[in-house]
């Protein structure tokens, strides 16, 4: 099935008249919950440009997070690692500079890289402010070209940094972003050069702000829920746009845009953001770690929906087997493997596991099957199989006692060899470079010149007042 799979692979690049590199767009949304798309017959909301893309892609229905929280998540996307193996153990870490990432080697690749939006892998904490520029850990010591970004969370009438220079702009978190994204991409279209572009949007994270016609439809829901739901209306709306234009330039069919969240729905939104599922965001149930995600790639995949568990982890192993990059371009361990064997073929079982850790908590998937570590620190484990149970409300572990010791010891080799990664053995080093301690920005004598400017605005100015 393999060679069968790369014989298609080998026939469609060789019948390409240009042999382009397929262009790549990673979207990624802040606090989206599993449940909250329309293709799940969600009660309220309704996504019709994410159901066409649904209809036109690969839906996962079982795609993870590799983290129940933000900054982690993004760590992993970049790397292909689990979180703590790259330094970010929960939000507002700062991603390591030994690491390696996917923008990086796609740049040695012939791409031009962009990232636009949310990036929260400088050690500031707080809601986003523009990048400095020289950060030493701005998206451009990371590989990419072009950065259009905040540190975290941003909404309305967002302050973005173009490349360290700060600019104003009016409109929602998306359209600011998808549009800046479009003309980095049509310059790299005008140029004839693949683009790696990565938008990462503040929606539909806290402050929930909405326009009042996007919140409308949701009159009968309390305040927050009304703007949280209204967010994620702009957000469809936006990315509706965006792909209608991506084919409009005549690019579509050789670009690859990969859609999810970065961790599980929150709670105190109704209806619910998980789909039934149990746990939040900030937990290693499937309510905090499973999420809306889709590719899309029409001269490549057809439309599928599939119960294959996949997760963050896989999307660089994924794009470097498609592009072919050299296995020197990442670190390892690696902890995701590539799906392109199963793009346009029925593969049922996942060969490696997924692992998660998370504080003192983690998980292992292993197909139907899920470790979940309720305490590392006190060794509490317990089994649960999904694909009869996927609410966990039922602990197997004394029903089946071999499966429980097999799975338990697998976790725990593979934690051992987390922590040989939090204390650089995996870097050339064999060690730990210093790196910028979490910390928020009011309190970073960076930001002092701004803070003035900085709290007219109304998404700083209580944070300034109390200082984080």
């Amino acid at each position: 099935m393999r060679l069968f799979y790369l014989f298609i692979l080998v026939n469609y690049f060789f019948s390409c008249e240009k042999k382009e590199k397929p262009n790549i767009i990673l979207i990624m949304t802040d606090d989206q919950g599993w449940g909250q798309t329309g293709y799940y017959n969600h009660p309220v909301l309704k996504t019709p440009n994410l159901d066409d893309m649904a209809k036109n892609g690969i839906r996962f229905d079982r795609f993870y997070a590799s983290a129940p929280v933000c900054s982690p998540t993004r760590a992993s996307v970049l790397t292909g690692r689990s979180n703590d193996r790259t330094g970010v153990l929960t939000h507002g870490y700062a991603l390591r500079t030994q690491e390696k990432t996917i923008a990086q080697a796609l740049k040695k690749a012939g791409y031009s890289t962009g990232h636009f939006g949310k990036w929260h892998l400088n050690g500031l904490r707080g809601p986003g402010v523009p990048i400095l520029k020289d950060d030493n850990h701005n998206p451009g010591k990371f590989g990419f070209d072009h950065w259009f970004s905040t540190t975290n969370f941003f909404d309305v009438n967002p302050l973005m940094s173009d490349n360290g220079k700060f600019i104003d702009f009016k409109g929602s978190s998306s359209k600011v972003i998808f549009n800046e994204a479009l003309k980095f991409i049509d310059k790299n279209n005008s140029d004839n050069t693949p683009f790696f572009v990565v938008i990462w949007d503040g929606s539909p994270h806290d402050p929930w702000t909405a326009n009042e016609d996007d919140k409308s439809v949701f009159k009968d829901l309390d305040n927050e829920s009304q703007n949280h739901y209204g967010e994620l209306v702009a957000f469809d709306r936006n990315l509706g746009k965006f792909r209608k234009l991506i084919r409009e330039k005549g690019i579509s069919e050789n670009t690859i845009i990969w859609f999810c969240s970065d961790n599980g729905g929150l709670k105190g939104i109704y209806p619910s953001t998980v789909g039934g599922l149990r746990g939040n965001k900030g937990s290693v149930w499937e309510g905090g770690l499973r999420v809306p995600a889709i590719i899309e790639w029409p001269s490549m995949i057809k439309h599928k929906v599939t119960d294959f568990p996949a997760s963050t982890m896989d999307i660089f192993p994924t794009i470097a087997d498609i592009i072919g990059l050299s296995k020197s371009e990442m670190i390892f361990p690696i902890d995701g493997i590539s799906l392109l064997p199963m793009f346009n073929s029925n593969i049922d079982k996942r060969e490696v596991h997924i692992p998660f850790r998370f504080n003192n908590t983690g998980a292992l998937i292993d197909n139907d099957f899920k470790l979940v570590a309720t305490s590392l620190n006190e060794m509490q484990f317990e089994l649960y199989d999904l694909e009869i149970d996927p609410k966990e409300s039922n602990n197997i572990a004394t029903a089946n006692p071999h499966l429980f010791e097999k799975l338990k010891d697998k976790y725990l080799e593979w934690n051992l060899s987390v922590n040989n990664s939090v204390n650089g053995k995996d870097y050339p080093e064999n060690m730990v470079l210093e790196q910028p301690k979490p910390h928020f920005w009011m309190q970073d004598a960076r930001y002092e010149p701004y803070l003035k400017e900085f709290s007219k605005r109304p998404e700083y100015e209580n944070r300034i007042k109390r200082g984080y």
